[in-house]
């Protein structure tokens, strides 16, 4: 298969872990931002390859792990509101709140819709017009323009039963939030691909300018990740951080200028809650007044109570890449894909979920 093929060549791979392991003179630790690297390193046995001196750590680029308690109990009870269907991506469904999830509220009489799209919950707006269709809007850069176009969609045909619940957030100011914090040492970024697609890869050039943090941009084949890494090592050993597109098939300087407009138009920066980060000025986006008809956040102002964490859970530890998953004592035990007690092990880009799912634990 093009473009996949070519960048899981065994032969390549071990030419450049050989480089790498050549090139890597002293101890370095790069995170992966994005829950989708996590699993493919994991998926590919990549952490195992590396030499010893270059460690990897999982960041908090999963965008169902990182929505608050709060923002989720925010969502059940706007799901439990007379006359709504909540629509939903199928992850989040699982994921734990403060009490229960969207699934419990489902099994209870709530009209909560799995969709692939937010076509799919436009469509059962225009289906139901007796109804107040909500979607759930989670995801980072690479999410939101398609639920921007939704909105202009149902606001250009008239589809006044359909809300968008925006609890979108922005990559940039939680990587700023990571490194301000300074509790674990990060000597490089692998810059997420498919959220690089759209903000272009001049979006991370302040890790080197502000921070002296190289970043390196990748895709998601074994080859992609491991290029974007010797990049880091070398640029690591020559003390020279820069921003490196490993991902030139995919990834531009400027970003996809087309899906920049579209979120533009709809919505606005706004400061946001993070599971693990807490509150991160301008990292989040709501709907700008202009479109304000189709804000659920204003259409059903829900009290919720005080949120609550699942006490010994230290999917925010993992987050933030202070904590490995198998330093959780929940994980693998009272904590599995099954009964997730955690986000993190709920998503499929989550940690937990990967070192669970590919062995991580013998790692």
């Amino acid at each position: 298969m093009k473009y996949v093929d070519e960048y899981r060549a065994p032969e390549l791979a071990r030419k450049l872990l050989a480089s790498i392991e050549a090139r890597s003179t002293r101890p370095v630790r790069f995170m992966e931002f994005c829950g989708g690297h996590t699993h493919a390193i994991f998926r590919h046995g990549l952490r195992q390859m590396l030499p010893p001196t270059v460690q990897l750590r999982s960041g908090p680029g999963c965008p169902v792990c990182v929505t608050s308690d709060a923002d989720i109990d925010r969502a059940i009870a706007t799901a439990t509101l007379p006359g709504v269907i909540l629509t939903t991506f199928g992850d989040m469904i699982k994921v734990p709140g403060s009490d229960g999830s969207l699934q419990t509220a489902k099994a209870e009489g709530a009209d909560v819709r799995i969709v692939y799209s937010t076509l799919d919950a436009l469509q059962i707006a225009r289906d139901n017009p007796e109804n107040e269709v909500v979607f759930l809007g989670i995801g980072f850069e690479t999410t939101a323009p398609t639920v921007a176009a939704s909105i202009l969609e149902a606001s250009a045909t008239e589809v006044d039963n359909f809300r968008v619940l925006s609890l979108h957030k922005l990559t940039p100011p939680a990587t700023c939030a990571l490194l301000d914090a300074g509790e674990v040492r990060l000597d490089g970024i692998i810059g997420p691909g498919h959220v690089t697609t759209i903000i272009g890869s001049a979006a991370w050039e302040f890790l080197p300018r502000d921070y002296g943090v190289p970043c390196a941009v990748a895709g998601f084949e074994p080859l992609d990740i491991l290029e974007a890494v010797s990049a880091l090592v070398e640029m690591s050993e020559a003390g020279e951080p820069a921003v490196v597109n490993s991902y030139t098939r995919g990834v531009h300087p400027e970003g996809n200028r087309t899906a920049q407009g579209v979120m533009a138009r709809v919505f606005e920066v706004a400061d946001a809650e993070w599971r693990g980060l807490g509150r991160v000025p301008a990292s989040g986006l709501a709907i700008r007044q202009a479109y304000a008809p189709f804000d659920a956040a204003l259409a059903f102002p829900v009290k919720t109570g005080p949120a609550r964490e699942h006490p010994g859970c230290r999917c925010g530890d993992v987050l933030r890449g202070t904590a490995e998953p198998t330093d959780c004592p929940l994980f693998g035990r009272a904590c599995t894909p099954v009964r997730p007690v955690g986000p993190c092990m709920v998503s499929a880009e989550g940690a937990c979920a990967a070192w669970y799912q590919y062995g991580g634990i013998l790692v």
